[in-house]
């Protein structure tokens, strides 16, 4: 395994996405914490857009664990059908939505080891929760930041727990809130899978990655 860059050039790294996108968002649509973790739970081996579409929707109707009770599995489906795997996405999303209603007073919880309690909720999917709603520096890692995490050896490891240590360890701290957001905006935009942009890179000076394009 690659070591890491050192501290200044993933300082430099990040300063120059933070000067690019100060304030970078999530692309899933949402209207409070519960919506957001439907939209997540739903956005498994989907795109944000195809889950985007499905929900708007869906949320006008069930924006709540209460709303989407009375909705039923039968209702969900009908504005999920869209969704890869939609029907045992809609029965966790039933599930999850029951055991918020009766244990939760339905409101989301607050921690981690609460919301991998929830059915179809692993650790990506509260680390988006509490990032992105709560505001915690949590690192939700998929594809896009495993990608980015090792190509430019900001964050290198072979799995996602430890490039999700990698980047706790690595990035500076004032960095930490955003820097999921951002290298998953990068990996979707730039880094991509099989034909990065190098041309297009604010990075591409610091990156070690052998197989620019040109």
């Amino acid at each position: 395994m690659a070591s890491p860059l050192d501290y200044h050039t993933i300082r430099e790294i990040f300063t120059r996405f933070r000067a690019s996108v100060a304030e970078p968002k999530g692309e899933l649509e949402h209207i409070n914490a519960y919506t957001l973790l439907v939209a997540v739970t739903l956005s498994a081996q989907a795109t944000d857009a195809g889950v985007n579409k499905a929900t708007r929707g869906l949320f006008k109707v069930a924006d709540t664990p209460e709303r989407m009770l009375a909705l039923g599995e039968a209702g969900l489906i009908e504005h999920i059908r869209t969704i890869g795997l939609y029907r045992n996405k809609a029965r966790n999303v039933m599930k999850l939505s029951r055991i918020l209603a009766e244990e939760f007073d339905g409101e989301v919880p607050s921690s981690r080891a609460a919301l991998q309690s929830l059915p179809g909720v692993g650790r990506k999917t509260a680390n988006v929760v509490l990032n992105m709603w709560l505001r915690h520096p949590a690192q939700a890692v998929d594809t896009h930041i495993f990608r980015v995490g090792n190509r430019t050896r900001i964050a290198p490891g072979r799995d996602v727990m430890a490039v999700e240590r990698a980047i706790e360890d690595n990035v500076p701290v004032e960095f930490q809130l955003h820097a999921h957001h951002w290298l998953i905006l990068h990996g979707r935009y730039v880094c991509k899978a099989r034909k990065p942009i190098c041309a297009n890179c604010i990075i591409r000076d610091l990156c070690p990655y052998e197989e620019k394009t040109v």
